[in-house]
């Protein structure tokens, strides 16, 4: 800051001159004294200089709305939405989210730094200020090909960069908790640099997570009961409480947060698609769940605004207090959290649910043209079986969750699979995508329901490989040969025909259009898998085969390396 600019700020909060702008007739909400008062809130450079009786060059009426702090999202995979961060920016600042804790997990296990480099750039073109951890594991685990190998030497350049903020969500707790070279490696790199780590340590406890926090790891997402939650808290930890598209756990954890605990909650999304954000806004819609479980709403409001700023070392914002930027949220009222109007740096930027910058878009190109599969082709989607005794993935309805279940199948004459309905099992391949490795695996599901034809996607958490179910080889192999086309996205085949498609052309897990053009593309696609496929209504078309590769959630996963138990941490055979 130079000397003329902090003069200015002075002489502003002083009241010996004027301000760039005052907000007049509003209700100010104050996170460290938990009070509500009728003051004017003065700005200066963007930033704000005083709270109370002032006047300005420009005055904006706030008609009598409670003005919060700017909403801080702490944890969020924006490629988990489909849509790129510029678009992120358009869809959630009308929500009242001024400031979005990112994890480009997924990009970077596709792309590598040129991933981390492309959501640093595409960030710079919206309002809304991103901030990026850096990912911690890629590849997320060495069951699966990712694009990928980021270790403690590759981290060490990107950790300098003034907009990564530390090391992204640490997901092999186990490896922290052994005290791994690799490991260990890693975090130092953080720890040197004076950086946070996030973390990811599901159902961790005891000597265990006492030795998750001694790594200096300061977060957890993952937890899913009220002792998970207060344990945490005891070892200092904070607690993010998630309500995302997939994963929902606001309302059960919320028991859990009392007057002396809260200031070490916040409140995160993990991932949130575009029907989501339609449907329920962002950390609005959180706000407005918070209240109705009963609590304080300006408690609340500390665990989108305060809470995150101080456990991310944001000392520029997350209050409406003189030296903290003017990031301001405009509410008609502390129950719904209707959003009226958004100011980001003291600057306008979404009035009535309306995104106000023009929106551009940084080039694609350098994550474009992800998809490179080799030697594939029908043959390679029979089984080959000695047996109809097999293992089968058994999709558990409403969760990412599977279950290892046990079968009778039928099987032709070369020992495929053979689909008979009403037993609604149906086969599923993985194949590796990023170097045209020839890598691939087989596996049968159970529950997804389909009847006819195949569904694939290219976003299979972590190392998003190419993943696909159907019921016979022709139309599996017509799906994949579909995705490899379009270079990433979703598919949809019977009959030997394509019913429809979804591009996703940003390293195969993100589109270049709105989220109003993805929105009505699931829109379609879900109608047509439960019309035409016959997919069952109690899963998730794609959302279900993009955790079905992912080898660190129970019980039984698929990769492009074989069928992986979890429980035993090791492959396994289909046959049993």
């Amino acid at each position: 800051m130079e000397k003329r600019t902090l003069k200015k700020r002075l002489d502003v909060a002083a009241g010996r001159t004027e301000a760039d702008l005052v907000i007049k007739n509003c209700q100010v909400v104050n996170v460290f004294s938990g009070t509500i008062g009728k003051k004017n809130i003065a700005v200066c450079d963007g930033v704000i200089a005083g709270v109370g009786d002032y006047t300005g060059e420009r005055e904006l009426d706030a008609e009598g709305s409670y003005v919060l702090p700017g909403f801080i999202e702490s944890h969020m995979h924006i490629e988990s939405g489909y849509v790129t961060p510029e678009e992120t920016g358009r869809l959630l600042v009308p929500h009242g989210t001024t400031t979005l804790i990112a994890d480009p997990h997924e990009i970077v296990n596709v792309e590598g730094l040129r991933g981390l480099n492309y959501m640093l750039d595409a960030a710079e073109k919206t309002v809304l200020d991103i901030k990026y951890m850096l990912p911690s594991c890629v590849p997320a685990t060495p069951f699966e090909h990712s694009g990928a190998v980021i270790d403690a030497k590759a981290m060490e350049e990107p950790m300098k960069d003034p907009r990564i903020l530390g090391l992204g969500e640490y997901m092999n707790f186990r490896g922290v908790i052994d005290g791994a070279e690799a490991e260990l490696d890693k975090l130092l790199v953080a720890i040197r640099a004076g950086k946070l780590i996030d973390g990811h340590c599901p159902g961790v406890t005891g000597k265990a997570l006492n030795a998750y926090a001694a790594a200096g790891i300061a977060t957890d997402h993952e937890c899913t009961t009220v002792e998970e939650l207060q344990e945490r808290i005891d070892n200092g930890m904070y607690v993010q409480l998630r309500q995302g598209s997939a994963s929902r756990e606001l309302v059960k954890l919320l028991k859990g947060v009392t007057p002396f605990n809260s200031r070490r909650c916040v409140l995160c999304s993990d991932d949130r698609q575009p029907k989501t954000i339609f449907e329920e806004g962002h950390l609005d819609g959180h706000l407005r769940i918070c209240v109705r479980e009963g609590i304080d709403p300006i408690t609340a409001i500390q665990m989108v605004t305060i809470n995150a700023a101080e456990c991310y070392g944001l000392s520029d914002r997350g209050a409406i207090v003189p030296g903290r930027r003017a990031d301001l949220v405009f509410v008609d009222d502390l129950k719904d959290f209707r959003v009226n109007r958004v100011l980001i740096a003291g600057e306008p930027a979404a009035r009535e649910g309306r995104y106000l910058p023009e929106v551009t878009r940084t080039e694609i190109a350098p994550v474009a043209g992800s998809v490179k599969v080799k030697d594939f082709d029908g043959e390679k989607l029979n089984l080959h079986l000695t047996s109809g005794k097999v293992r089968v993935i058994d999709v558990v309805p409403g969760s990412i969750l599977t279950r290892m279940g046990t079968a009778q199948i039928a099987l032709d004459g070369e020992g495929d699979f053979v689909y008979r309905p009403g037993e609604d099992i149906c086969k599923a391949a993985v194949i590796e995508r990023h170097k045209g490795t020839g890598s691939m695996a087989l596996g049968l599901i159970r529950g997804y329901g389909i009847h006819s034809g195949a569904a694939a996607i290219t976003v299979a958490h972590d190392s998003h490989n190419i993943i696909a179910a159907g019921v016979n080889n022709r139309d599996l192999e017509l799906a994949v040969r579909e995705l490899v086309r379009q270079q990433g996205g979703a598919v949809l085949v019977k009959d030997g025909r394509v019913l429809e498609v979804m591009p996703l052309p940003v390293g195969g897990i993100m589109s270049d259009q709105s989220g109003e053009w993805v929105d009505a593309k699931l829109v379609r696609m879900h109608r047509l898998a439960r019309e035409e496929l016959g997919i069952s209504d109690q899963v998730d078309p794609f959302m279900t085969l993009c955790f079905l590769a992912l080898p660190a959630i129970p019980e039984l996963r698929l990769t492009d390396q074989g069928l992986f138990d979890v429980t035993r941490f090791g492959f396994t055979d289909i046959g049993r």
